[in-house]
Formats: structure tokens, C-alpha cells, sequence
């Protein structure tokens, strides 16, 4: 027995533990898709305005593109010229103009075909793509004064979708078409400098040091090194007991509870997640008015039991309210997640959340807080860069456009259109702004992550006056089990992927 008790009871050994600690991160979202609130957020306002809106922004930049590209241009001693308006575009006159993209498609998705809806026996099935396989599909150029066809060889290998704002040069034929030889966009936006807006705000809390015009940066030891940024999308969080054991491991993971020594260092330097949309799965359709007609509904606390499920939306508070204690979070809306439909979608209600929103800021409160339920689109800077991101819509929207599956190559062409949403509000639903094109990208990200793709993928674009971005197709992590890992020192990214072993 003593030989026994000699080897399951032995005294505490000297060993000393590190502990780990997280690394911390500079966090400033911005507010560039918040919609006003109360009275002042109505939907009486026409569409319209946003393309002259969003025309009325982004034609100077394509015009000074293309006068640069086109100033000394000529085709047979003839000088092109540039017209102010698609009107003053004549018949046999080498000329350019810039306007608002508008495609013509026939499987465009119909308003009439919504309003008719109640009488169909069955829905259509949503369509895949909208390009029309006869070849009805026709490209036109429009802004305040009227619209032109367009047809020529660039519109073979360029990439266009209603929305964006281009300039093109070409000639008008017999038949009113406009024969174009050459189109720019308006290409990549300014960027700024890492760290640029927080010093902008150093500099206006402290002033500058003596007449030397410096700004009084923070102490070097608080940006000596940054952390990483994991970035996951598509949790489909069902309620179900299927969802759980994936969603362990990332919770353990994150943590720093799973793996050996080398895996909790490196999971002690994530210093944020950030959650890029459709965090809970699909909801089940309700029940249509005739399937309820002769039934009593039964309520239980103040929600109809038959229609609502709360058991996904109490599975991700459980999840958030387990990381928070360590990790600070951002959550982004998607098109599955309890919010409005329309972009911008706005922030997930904290009620949704009755243990996670102890970390979240106060109503009112000027800094973040532990936990920041944002808008999708989102954008913010996190240690210094600018970083923009969505839940996926913008990007799938576009997908329906074009021909090809190439998701980076979509992404790119949204920075250089200068628009985070141009097929809105043609064929995806969005707020009818007034006043300001919220979808303008009037500064360029360092990095761009798009949510909810079918791979994970990621490349660097590059601008004409050196920006650089980093684009990041994030895949949905309940189909890949794949978290991306971005290191704010290098904007270099790496993979981690949970998985679960099938015996069977």
C-alpha cells in the first residue's frame, strides 16, 4: 500500500510555469456605415439618387485617368475629345465619356415577379448567374442626360457590373451604338499611412512639439509589435449537437487550451477575432398565414415556440461569452444573422445576447468595447492598418454578373471601382441614401477580407502611386473547419484548420 500511495501521492514539484499572456492591440473601428436612428431612418426616399450620387463622386477621378490616358490620343490626324455628357456624344466623332455602368440582363431578378409572388404555386428557383445563355445581355453607359448602348471588343475582357462609374472612348456607329476602343476605371483610392489616424489624433489632443512641427508619437514600446488577427466566417451556428465539437476545438484553441507549448505561444499572440459574418446558420422558413389560419399559436415567454428557435442564438452567446474573458471580439452581420437585410446591415441588437453584451460598450460611449458588434460593411484600423470587410454579399452579387469563378479577381475590381457594393441597389437590396454613397471608398484598405467564400484564397494588388492591399477570400468555417490568421506586423497569412476524424 505504501508503495502505492508512493506513486499517486507526491508533492507539488518545482517546475515554474510561464505564463501566457495575450497580446494586446490597438483598435479603432470607424463608423462609415452607421444609418441614422428613429425618425431620421426611413425608406420613403427614390434610388435613384444614389447613382447620381455615387456619379457625382467618382466621375472626377475617372475623368483625370482617362485625360491622362487619352490627352495625346488620336486615330488618323483626328484628336479625341472629351464630352461633358452621353448626349453630346455624335455620330462618327472619336470622343470619351464617363458614366454609371447599367446591365441590361433579362434573368435579372424582377420586381414584378416579387409583387406576383402569392399567386406562383411554387417559387423559382434562385438563379446561379444572370448571364443570359442566347446572348441578350447588353452594356449600357448612363447619367443624368440619358443612355448608351455600348459594344466593342474591351467589354470582352473587362469586368463590368451595374453600378460602377467608367470612362470610354470610342466612336458612335450608324445604328446609335458606341463603338469603344479603350475604358479606364477610376482605380485604386488614396491610402493611407499605417498609423496616420492616430497620430492625426495625437497630434490634435497634444499639439505638436515646440516649431519643429513633429508629432508627438506614443511611447515606442506600445507599437513595438503587433499581434494577429484571426478572421473567421460562416459558424452556422444551428443549436444542434453536430455544431459543438468543431466549435470546441476553435474555442480551445483560441484559448490557448489545446496543443503543446508551441500552440498556446502562438494562439497567446492572436490579440483579436473578428467573426465575418452568417455566425448562425440558415433559419427555418416560417409557417405561411394559411398554415396558421386554423391553429392557435403557442407562446411561451413572449415568443411563438413554433416559429422561433432560440437555441442557435443562446449556442453563440455561449461561445462569445466563453472567449471574451480573453480575447476581445468583433462580429460582423451576414445574411443568415438576425439583422436587417439590406446593407449596410447594421449592428447584431446586444439583446440577442444577454451574457456576451457585459462587454460591450456602454450606449453612448466613445471607445470601444470588449466586444464590438459592427456593421457589415465594417472598416476600422487594428494596430495601425486599415482594414475593410464584409459578410460576403457584395462579392456573391457581383459573382452572379460575370463569367468565371475567380473571387480575388472580383474583389479587386470592387478597389479599383472605388465601390463596396456597386450591384446595390439594382439587384442587392441597400439603404436609399440621400446625401452620401456610404459604398464610396474614398480611402483604400491595407487589407480587404470578404466572408462566406468557397476557398480560402489571398493575393496583393497593387495601386498606380504604390498602395497595396492585402485581399483575403475567407472561407465558411463550418464547410473548411479554416480560421485565417493575419499578422499585423506583415499582413502575411497563414491557415489553421480544425477537423474531425470520421472512424466509420
Amino acid at each position: 500500500m505504501s508503495d502505492v500511495q508512493g506513486d499517486l501521492l507526491r508533492p507539488p514539484d518545482e517546475e515554474v510555469y510561464s505564463l501566457i499572456n495575450r497580446q494586446h492591440s490597438h483598435y479603432s473601428p470607424l463608423h462609415s456605415f452607421d444609418l441614422a436612428k428613429g425618425d431620421q431612418k426611413h425608406y420613403q426616399q427614390q434610388y435613384g439618387d444614389m447613382y447620381f450620387l455615387r456619379l457625382a463622386k467618382l466621375k472626377p477621378a475617372v475623368e483625370q485617368v482617362a485625360s491622362e490616358a487619352w490627352e495625346d490620343f488620336q486615330i488618323g490626324g483626328e484628336r479625341v475629345r472629351r464630352v461633358d455628357r452621353v448626349l453630346d456624344v455624335r455620330q462618327g466623332e472619336l470622343c470619351w465619356v464617363a458614366g454609371t455602368v447599367y446591365m441590361d440582363m433579362p434573368l435579372k431578378p424582377n420586381i414584378l415577379d416579387d409583387i406576383s409572388k402569392d399567386h406562383w404555386i411554387s417559387a423559382p428557383p434562385a438563379r446561379e448567374k444572370y448571364l443570359s445563355p442566347s446572348g441578350e445581355d447588353q452594356t449600357m453607359l448612363e447619367d443624368e442626360s440619358g443612355r448608351l448602348r455600348l459594344i466593342g471588343t474591351p467589354l470582352q475582357t473587362s469586368m463590368l457590373v451595374t453600378g460602377c462609374i467608367i470612362a470610354v472612348m470610342g466612336t458612335e456607329n450608324a445604328n446609335g451604338d458606341f463603338e469603344i476602343l479603350d475604358l479606364k476605371v477610376p482605380d485604386l483610392s488614396r491610402q493611407p499611412q499605417r498609423w496616420e489616424r492616430e497620430d492625426s489624433n495625437i497630434a490634435l489632443n497634444n499639439g505638436v512639439n515646440g516649431n519643429s512641427g513633429k508629432i508627438k508619437a506614443p511611447v515606442d514600446s506600445e507599437r513595438a509589435s503587433g499581434g494577429k488577427v484571426a478572421i473567421v466566417s460562416g459558424l452556422g451556428i444551428s443549436g444542434e449537437e453536430a455544431d459543438s465539437l468543431r466549435l470546441d476545438l476553435l474555442t480551445e484553441y483560441l484559448l490557448g487550451e489545446a496543443g503543446g507549448k508551441q500552440d498556446q505561444d502562438e494562439a497567446g499572440k492572436i490579440s483579436r477575432l473578428i467573426l465575418a459574418g452568417n455566425s448562425l446558420s440558415e433559419a427555418t422558413p416560417l409557417p405561411v398565414k394559411d398554415d396558421l389560419s386554423g391553429k392557435k399559436a403557442s407562446k411561451k415567454y413572449g415568443y411563438d415556440a413554433s416559429a422561433y428557435n432560440p437555441a442557435p442564438t443562446a449556442h453563440l452567446d455561449d461561445f462569445l461569452r466563453t472567449l471574451l474573458p480573453s480575447l476581445p471580439i468583433t462580429l460582423l452581420p451576414g445574411d443568415s444573422d438576425p439583422a436587417n437585410v439590406s446593407l449596410p446591415q447594421q449592428p447584431i441588437h446586444p439583446a440577442m445576447f444577454p451574457h456576451s453584451r457585459a462587454y460591450a460598450a456602454m450606449p453612448g460611449a466613445k471607445e470601444p468595447g470588449w466586444f464590438d458588434s459592427v456593421t457589415n460593411p465594417w472598416e476600422g484600423d487594428i494596430d495601425g492598418w486599415r482594414i475593410m470587410g464584409n459578410g460576403g454579399q457584395p462579392i456573391n452579387d457581383v459573382y452572379k454578373y460575370v463569367e468565371g469563378e475567380d473571387r480575388l479577381d472580383m474583389m479587386e475590381n470592387l478597389m479599383r471601382w472605388r465601390c463596396g457594393a456597386p450591384t446595390a441597389p439594382d439587384t442587392l437590396w441597400c439603404y436609399p441614401f440621400q446625401e452620401k454613397d456610404q459604398f464610396v471608398i474614398e480611402d483604400c484598405p491595407h487589407v480587404y477580407f470578404v466572408g462566406n467564400q468557397p476557398r480560402f484564397e489571398t493575393t496583393v494588388i497593387e495601386g498606380p502611386v504604390g498602395q497595396n492591399i492585402r485581399l483575403i477570400a475567407v472561407p465558411c468555417f463550418k464547410e473548411t473547419g479554416e480560421v485565417v490568421l493575419l499578422d499585423t506586423d506583415t499582413l502575411e497569412l497563414e491557415i489553421v484548420k480544425f477537423d474531425i476524424l470520421d472512424l466509420e
